[in-house]
């Protein structure tokens, strides 16, 4: 399936409903509003294709950047091209759920990751704290240095109130996905979510969200979730 093809394919299934929910999150144009689960079928046929993935991120239409991060090959991807994705990365869904989870899925995330998390960029910032959150809840507790993690905790304790709308967000998912997926840490979890409390994340135009980790922790706790691992990243 050429390029071509994938979207005249994807502005078919456009919907204007989804398309104003995607730009009331921030989406912008060009994009169709597809549903991530209408674009299966498409993915099914097509599996694995850097090269055509490329050149659908490089529309800067959402959808098809959307897509480009279900088709790519992070074997494929090194450093300056995740750089280069995050660069066309304008909002958080792109971000979050498209480089991130990309990203999650090769043998560089974390070094990735950790400069992101240091670039005091916001978007970069949440797609490095994001990808751990991926990595996390998909990979074994024995892949990640505890020592690591641990000071990770820390820093989320230290800086969240003070950062970046989007990086306290992801940060704080950081911290519910530590305390339910990796069980060397969550003890520690538990007592560091305590004592971050309530988040607040400001929205453009939007009502502040308020977020709380220690409350989501227990709650999955309750049913039964602790040590939860996916067993795939990307759909």
């Amino acid at each position: 399936m050429d390029f071509e093809t994938v979207m005249q394919e994807l502005e078919a299934l456009g919907k204007e409903r989804t398309k104003r929910i995607y730009l009331s999150n921030g989406a912008h144009e060009p994009l169709f509003g597809v549903a991530t689960g209408a674009m299966k079928p498409i993915a099914k046929k097509i599996k694995r294709n850097q090269s055509l993935a490329e050149e659908l991120y490089a529309t800067g239409n959402y959808d098809a950047m959307y897509f480009a991060g279900i088709i790519a090959d992070p074997a494929e991807m090194n450093e300056s091209d995740f750089d280069r994705w995050m660069d066309g990365a304008y909002f958080y869904m792109l971000s979050d759920y498209v480089v991130a989870v990309t990203l999650s899925e090769s043998d560089i995330a974390q070094n990735v990751s950790d400069k992101w998390i240091a670039s005091s960029d916001e978007l970069r910032m949440s797609a490095g704290w994001s990808c751990y959150c991926w990595l996390l809840g998909n990979r074994k507790d024995n892949e990640f240095s505890e020592d690591k993690i641990s000071s990770m905790l820390d820093m989320v304790k230290n800086s969240i109130h003070n950062s970046p709308e989007r990086t306290k967000s992801a940060m704080n998912n950081f911290l519910y996905t530590v305390g339910i997926s990796y069980l060397p840490l969550h003890e520690k979890t538990v007592e560091t979510a305590k004592e971050v409390g309530i988040v607040e994340v400001k929205r453009e135009n939007k009502k502040s969200s308020f977020l709380n980790s220690y409350e989501s922790i227990q709650k999955e706790i309750e049913r039964g979730k602790l040590g939860f691992k996916r067993k795939y990243v990307r759909c």
